[in-house]
């Protein structure tokens, strides 16, 4: 499988709770990092329980995924009934046709509020 398929297989199968298929998908020793909340997750099956545990009420929608060789990089809107609304910005690391490293930016909309200083040159979204 082409890097940029499998990182779209990943979100299909987040998407469809097939947590077995997401393991298939990931190195053993797979190293994903978030660095907002300053987490690393190392491991196949820490990175599937981890996604697994999650609360329930998500769905998953793929924004974009670019790919160069080995590296694919993806943006995901994640819309949770009692959270919000999630974004992502993935960047992974394919080998070997699996995810060998991760690192992924999740953030809600508007949770980082534009500071006055700008106003003059942004718009709202």
């Amino acid at each position: 499988m082409e890097s940029e398929a499998v990182v779209r297989a990943l979100w299909d199968r987040m998407q469809a709770r097939d947590w077995a298929g997401v393991g298939e998908l990931l190195a053993d020793d797979v190293v994903v990092e978030w660095p907002a909340s300053a987490e690393r997750i190392v491991g196949r099956e820490n990175y599937v329980k981890v996604n697994a545990e999650y609360p329930e009420g998500w769905s998953i929608r793929v924004l974009r995924v670019v790919a160069s060789g080995e590296t694919v990089v993806s943006e995901v809107e994640v819309p949770h009934e009692g959270m919000g609304v999630h974004r992502v910005a993935s960047f992974w690391t394919v080998r070997d046709g699996r995810i060998a490293e991760g690192r992924e930016y999740w953030t809600s909309l508007g949770q980082d509020p534009s500071p006055q200083w700008r106003a003059a040159w942004v718009q709202p979204m």
